[in-house]
This record gives structure tokens, sequence and C-alpha cells, in this order.
């Protein structure tokens, strides 16, 4: 827990050891538990995994970390009940079709930022998070974009429309937001400069083309949350559960190893998961090391 949910270097917990109990902790023997933690709850990250697949909502999210001295992305797939984190060198197409990922296999509403890797893959429905969305609108706004105004005040109206995101619209209540979602990106075809065709490479365009463009193709994407009850208007809960590593990172500086920074994922996924469903997380990281969570009867189950 110090290493990993309190963001603890190894010579701190050392340190706080020796004020505690008169004992330095070597650094070994801190690195030794996460390994032992790490192995432990094998089977308990399955069991979260398996609940995530079967999830009607999930959330997805990347951040990157230090590793190794090198660049690293730590992902996460979380509901309001667990989460699954995992390392890789990659943040795009490769770390999402890879084996340990969830997106691949995933059926059912992915929520997400729009990172176009995440498009990728036909078989989740895909939802945005409209907060990323209302960020690049304001900018926009102070640059003096009117339909990104008009924009971001539908998207607004839609989200009190829909009681914050937390119910939806029929198809005659929603008919007349879609002609003027319509009408905005016709506007803002309009208003934003032309692309500029280069002899060679892609066209260069502007924020406000690339955005206005992103909106057309992604429609059902940027108003799911008003189609499905279930689907929120941002991805907050993925944001949420990927933050910790901050914390981490700005207090231990980086992951020296791969295998730590794997380490961290595991055990944070399970600490998070245990907090979601309101277990005492000493205790449950206690009876890991016996070989029984709360979730070992959910791996039962998969068997």
């Amino acid at each position: 827990m110090l290493s990993n949910s309190f963001h603890l270097s190894c010579s701190h917990i050392g340190e706080l050891f020796e004020d505690l109990y008169g004992h330095p902790l070597n650094e070994g023997t801190v690195l030794q538990a996460n390994a032992r933690a790490y192995q432990a709850l094998e089977a308990s990250e399955q069991a979260a995994k398996a609940a995530l697949l079967a999830s009607p909502v999930a959330h997805f999210d990347e951040s990157g970390i230090r590793c190794n001295g090198s660049t690293q992305w730590l992902h996460v797939v979380s509901t309001a009940l667990f989460t699954y984190l995992f390392t890789c060198a990659h943040r795009g197409l490769k770390a999402l079709e890879s084996e340990i990922s969830l997106l691949k296999d995933f059926a059912n509403m992915a929520v997400h930022d729009c990172w176009p890797s995440y498009f990728t893959f036909t078989g989740p429905t895909h939802a945005l998070c409209n907060a990323h969305l209302l960020r690049e609108l304001q900018a926009l706004i102070e640059q003096g974009a009117l339909w990104a105004a008009e924009m971001k005040a539908l998207l607004l109206e839609l989200y009190h429309a829909t009681d914050k995101g937390s119910g939806c619209l029929s198809q005659q209540q929603l008919a007349p937001y879609l002609v003027r979602y319509e009408a905005i990106c016709r506007q803002a075809q309009e208003q934003e400069p032309p692309e500029i065709k280069r002899p060679r490479g892609r066209s260069k365009k502007s924020k406000g083309r690339n955005l206005c463009e992103r909106l057309i193709k992604h429609r059902q994407a940027v108003l799911a949350f008003a189609y499905h009850q279930q689907v929120p208007f941002t991805n907050n809960q993925a944001e949420r559960d990927i933050r910790p590593v901050k914390g981490k990172v700005k207090t231990a500086g980086c992951f020296r190893t791969q295998l730590g920074a794997s380490h961290y994922a595991r055990i944070q996924g399970f600490v998070s998961t245990t907090r979601k469903q309101g277990k005492q997380v000493f205790q449950e990281l206690k009876n890991a090391f016996d070989g029984n969570t709360f979730l070992s009867p959910l791996t039962q189950q998969a068997k």
C-alpha cells in the first residue's frame, strides 16, 4: 500500500519504518513484497477483467509515464466497481491490440477520448468524452470562432436536458437538436479556412476544421450520452482511475524497470477496485497472500 497507493519511494518507506518502529526497511524487502503481491493478485485481476468485459459501459484512457529512461503508457479500463490497469511501450493501436488489452474483446459501450486508435475497433459502440470537446470548443471561442460558441451551447443544453448526462432523450426529443447540430457543422465548414494541399504529406488544416470534421464523422459517439441512459457525458471515471499514477511519478520520479511498472499497475488496479467495492484495502491485500480475496468467487464463476 505504501509503495503503490500512497506513492512512497522505497527510501521513504524505509525511513518511515525506522521512525515508527526503530528498524529501517530495506529496498529489497519492499520490492520483494511488491513482486509477491503481483503474483498473488493475478487471479483477482482476471476476475476484474472478466467483469469489465461483461459491463454494458466501460471507460478507457491512457497516460504517459517515465520508465527506465523512456516514455511508456499506463492504460486503464474501468467502471464504478472495477479498475484494470496495464503498461505498454505504446499508446495507440499496438497497445490496444496487445494480448493484455481489453478493447479488442469488448463488445459493449466504450467511453473514451477522440484518439483515432480507439475507432479502429468495430466490436464496441463508441462514446466520446464531451469534457474534452468542450475544452477544444472553448479554445476556439477565445479565438473568435462563432460556430464553436453555438456548438458548446448546444452540448450544454443537451447535458441539462438529459439530467446532467444521467438520462436520455427519445428520437422525437432529439430531432430538433440534431437539426441544430448539423446546421452548426455546416456553419463551421464555411467559417473555417480551407485545408491547404501540400505536394507531399498530409494537407494542413486549422484546429477548428479538424474538430469540425471529427464532430461530423463521430456524431453518434459525441451524442451517445443523449441516446443511451447508461452513457455519461464525460469520461471522468477513467480519468479519476488513472490520475493516481501522476502522484506516484511526481513523488518517486519514475519507474526504474518495466517489471516495476507492471507491478504497480496490477496492485493499484486491485486497490482501486477494492475501494470501489467498499472493502478494507489492507485486509484484502493480506487475504491475497493467502490466495483468497473478495474477487475469488468471481474467479470461480468464470471457471
